[in-house]
Formats: C-alpha cells, structure tokens, sequence
C-alpha cells in the first residue's frame, strides 16, 4: 500500500496523505465533523428521485426506459434524440405531462444535500437529473450544476431565434396538450434538458475546473456512472486528489443519507427538515387545487348566467 501510495504520489501528483481513519461511514462521519473537510461535492443520479416515485432510466423492469413500448419508439433512448424529437416531439411531451415537475416532492436525499448546504459543507451538487427536485428542496442555481439539463426553463430550437419560456408557460403547453410553439417563428420549444446529440452546459465544464481542486469529500448517490461525460468527474476528482481512499455504503440513498445523518448528530434536525418541507408542499398544492375549483365553479357560474340571460331575451 506504501508504495501504491508513493508511485500515484510521484506519477499523478497525488500526496499519500491518510484523511479517513477507517474505510466505513463512521470514517467518513469522524472526517467531516473534525473541520478539515469544508468543502463537499455531491454527484447525483436518477437514483436519489426513485423513492418520490420517478423511475429511473436503466432498471430493467421499472425503468424509464423499460416502459416506453405504448409510444411507439424505434428505439427507448430515441425519445431523448435531438433529431428524433425535432421531427416527432409528440412522444417526449406525452411523457413529460406523466413526469413534470411539480408533481413529486424532495426526497430525504435531496434534504440531506439541502442540509449540508445550511451547514456551510456543500461547495456544488452535480446532478443528472432533470427533475427539478433539488431545487424544490432549497437549492438554488449557484448551488447546482444540472449536467443534463432541467425543466426550470425552455427555448427556441431554432438557432436563429432561442427565445426563452418560463416554467410555468411550458407546464399550460404541455397539460393542455400542445405542442409548445414559439410565439416569435413557431419553431418548437423544448425544455432546457440534454437531448442524446446536444452539448452539456458550459458551466458544466468551467466549474468542474474550479471545484474539483478544492474537494475534501465527494459524495455519489443514484447513479450508475454509465453516462459520460458526467461519469468521467470522479477520473477528475482523483486527479485532484490529496488521497485515494474510497469508502462504499451499500443502502437505499435514502437509508444512507439517514445513516451518515444519525452518525454525524443531525438526523432529527433531518427528519424535521422533511416533514416541514413536505407539509408545505402539500399546503401549497391543497391551496393551488381549491384556487383552481373555485376559477372553475366561477366559470360554470358565469356561463349559467349567460344562458339564462339569453332565454330571458
């Protein structure tokens, strides 16, 4: 081990500097809570999303991509193609109505990354999902590098135009059925999500310069690291690395997250996070059915009138 340690030492630059004092989560527990580790990146994959009830993409019977024979697809991927999607958008936005944001809540994996950023240890979240989740549980853009893209905003895909749409606009389109056209060339719109055949954000690549340097402690939860480049940041993270210790928790990310919580003194601080944050999203959701109902009973109202007013005529 002493001279595996020296060789990546001399040949990568990696010092042999021993950071855990044991291979477990108790090491790891021990690391973050002895101040030496400021600075935490999570990378996250459709994994850490499962338990709010959103598939996967690879699961071989409850995946994403295992469930798509009803829209008729060459192929599975073929829905998240560029070129695909530009000539048959239709399968992509039947889909989006079943998985659009809103709909799901945070899970507890989420509120733990949300947690470590209130503790002032999260430098960055790296995430493959497009589900808006960490934003909904207190992230925010400075905080998050969504490599494949998210729903929170929409554009043009015409090159000449790249008009920008809200959230909320794309959700009217897609739950009302349309096909979402630009209101300046009526090309289409699509959510800010990667397509199969389309470039990741810069800022994927210009933070990833930026922070990887100064990681002490990376975290993966819910991925398979299949898809690159996003797979391709932990050959960056050991490049950059004062060690090469890993340590591997095998568990639901859920039960890991409330694992390391309990070990590092915060899981009641967590499970109180959850509970508030998801009774304030069923408030808000109660609140927003009963605002639609009574738009709709003002409607029915309002046409009842009318009908009368016309027999009285």
């Amino acid at each position: 081990v002493d001279f595996l340690r020296n060789l990546f030492s001399k040949t990568l630059g990696i010092s042999g500097e021993k950071v855990l004092d044991e291979l477990t989560l108790e090491g790891v527990a021990r690391y973050i809570q002895s101040g030496a580790c400021k600075n935490i990146i999570c990378m996250v994959g459709a994994g850490i999303s499962t338990s709010a009830g959103i598939p996967d993409f690879r699961s071989p019977e409850t995946g994403l991509y295992a469930n798509l024979q009803k829209y008729n697809l060459p192929y599975p991927e073929a829905i998240f193609q560029i070129d695909y999607f530009k000539k048959h958008p239709e399968p992509f936005f039947a889909l989006a109505r079943e998985l659009y944001p809103g709909l799901f809540k945070p899970t507890v994996c989420h509120y733990f990354i949300k947690l470590l950023k209130d503790k002032g240890l999260l430098k960055r979240c790296y995430s493959q999902n497009i589900d808006t989740l960490e934003r909904v549980a207190g992230l925010e853009s400075e905080d998050l590098i969504e490599a494949h893209g998210t729903f929170y905003s929409s554009h043009c895909v015409s090159f000449m135009c790249r008009s920008e749409y809200s959230m909320d606009w794309m959700k009217v389109k897609i739950f009302s059925d349309d096909i979402p056209k630009c209101e300046k060339c009526n090309s289409l719109v699509k959510p800010d999500i990667v397509f199969f055949g389309e470039n990741l954000p810069k800022r994927f690549f210009t933070s990833m310069a930026m922070d990887f340097p100064r990681c002490d402690l990376l975290i993966i939860m819910g991925t398979s690291l299949q898809v690159q480049p996003f797979a391709a940041l932990v050959g960056w993270r050991l490049l950059n690395a004062r060690s090469f210790r890993d340590v591997a928790h095998i568990s639901t990310c859920d039960d890991g997250c409330l694992a390391l919580a309990d070990l590092l003194g915060w899981k009641a601080e967590l499970e109180e996070m959850v509970k508030r944050e998801h009774e304030k999203i069923d408030s808000k959701a109660k609140e927003e059915q009963a605002n639609q109902s009574a738009v709709a009973t003002g409607k029915a109202e309002t046409g009842k009138a009318e009908t009368g007013k016309t027999k009285a005529e």
